[in-house]
């Protein structure tokens, strides 16, 4: 079946153009001045929009391995030949360890709970010093960053590794570390979520917000492959390895988080609604009053409802443009999301964005971009050496 598609097989090697090593270095040095000038003039804007930032990139990289990890733990073959473009999106993962650290610095404009003064006077919050406090805290930024750059020293390692050395068994020496990392993702990226965000207001929980922000995490993911499949495609970089049935089942995943977005998102304020716990409802109330509503409104309109129709029809998920225009608004409506469960917390019921916020963003995706670019120049486009490739080469989309 398909072995005429065997005849323009082609992987070019990536070269990372010019114009957009120029840019990273110009977001970067954007971002660090940004940094700088946050540093002497403005703390509370610099370590808010610092937060969202660090906290969109992180989850874009996790995001990668974790795709990498679940196509491992079922032994999938049709993704091989687009497994590159997740594997490059963990190169940013070292990046936890290094943005966690600088976090540290500006702990204190953040989280209530890491001043005694705040805790003293809030039987509510000092209820919680035995999981809120610094020490712990940084243990456990330090696991969860320290963790995934293990298991994708492991599994990427591997993944490179058969490239050189032809060894088939490399395929399967993946499945263990994948499923240990599964495992060890969902605990650690919901400590990660919880502490970064939820913890910005103590006296409010939500039980299921690292399966929120781990939704939100994994539909941008989807959003961020995708664009590089069609970019990848439409630059003629992998001819015959990389196909529009690859790009239809990527967004097919962009699709459905879409949905189990909403649904989780749903689910969280619904019960929150309908309980009506004063303990719980603030959250929403800050999120309610002010500009933030248009806020809320926006991510309910463009985080789910435009997504979900305008990925419905097959050809629409076949559509270069089409899918780039949807999955570009969906990484935009992610960096909303994270943006909308910050800022409430310090600007009550004003909306405040601008020069702070685009500028360490930029910064940012700078590193971002230079990290997946060095990525992809190092290693081929394609894991020609995968015993799978050939399910890859020959896949095609049924529904």
């Amino acid at each position: 079946m398909g072995e005429h598609n065997h005849v323009n097989l082609h992987v070019s090697k990536f070269e990372a153009p010019a114009k957009l090593k120029t840019l990273s270095f110009a977001l970067i040095a954007i971002g660090l001045l940004t940094f700088v000038v946050g540093l002497m003039k403005n703390q509370e804007r610099l370590w808010t929009s610092y937060l969202v930032a660090f906290f969109f990139f992180s989850a874009m990289g996790v995001s990668g391995l974790f795709w990498i990890a679940i196509n491992n733990v079922s032994k999938a073959g049709w993704s091989v030949s687009i497994r590159r473009y997740a594997e490059a999106t963990t190169a940013f993962i070292p990046g936890i360890l290094v943005g966690g650290l600088i976090l540290l610095v500006g702990f204190k404009h953040l989280y209530p709970w890491a001043n005694a003064e705040t805790v003293a006077g809030n039987a509510v919050i000092a209820a919680k010093t035995g999981y809120l406090n610094t020490g712990f805290f940084v243990v456990r930024l330090f696991i969860f960053a320290v963790g995934c750059m293990l298991f994708k020293y492991v599994m990427v390692g591997n993944s490179l590794k058969q490239d050189q050395t032809g060894d088939a068994n490399l395929t399967n020496k993946n499945v263990s570390p994948a499923v240990g990392f599964l495992v060890f993702f969902a605990l650690a990226f919901s400590f990660f979520s919880v502490d970064l965000l939820m913890s910005l207001l103590p006296t409010w929980y939500s039980t299921i917000f690292g399966i929120y922000t781990f939704s939100g995490m994994f539909q941008a993911g989807m959003a961020f492959l995708a664009i590089v499949v069609v970019l990848m495609k439409r630059h003629g970089y992998v001819k015959g390895y990389v196909t529009e049935e690859h790009q239809h089942d990527v967004v097919k995943y962009l699709k459905g988080f879409s949905i189990f977005w909403a649904y989780i998102a749903f689910s969280q304020f619904m019960l929150i609604w309908y309980a009506n716990l004063p303990e719980e409802t603030e959250y929403y109330i800050m999120r309610a009053q002010g500009g933030w509503m248009g806020v809320s409104m926006a991510l309910l309109i463009f985080r789910f409802v435009v997504p979900f129709l305008a990925l419905l029809p097959r050809g629409a998920k076949r559509n270069d443009n089409h899918v780039l225009l949807v999955s570009a608004l969906v990484l935009v409506m992610q960096y909303v999301d994270i943006y909308w469960m910050v800022y409430p917390n310090f600007f009550d019921g004003h909306v405040t964005f601008g020069f702070w916020e685009i500028g360490i963003f930029a910064g940012f995706a700078g590193i971002f971009l230079l990290t997946i670019m060095s990525f992809w120049s190092k290693h081929s486009l394609v894991p020609l050496k995968d015993p799978r490739l050939h399910e890859a080469i020959n896949h095609h989309v049924a529904y």
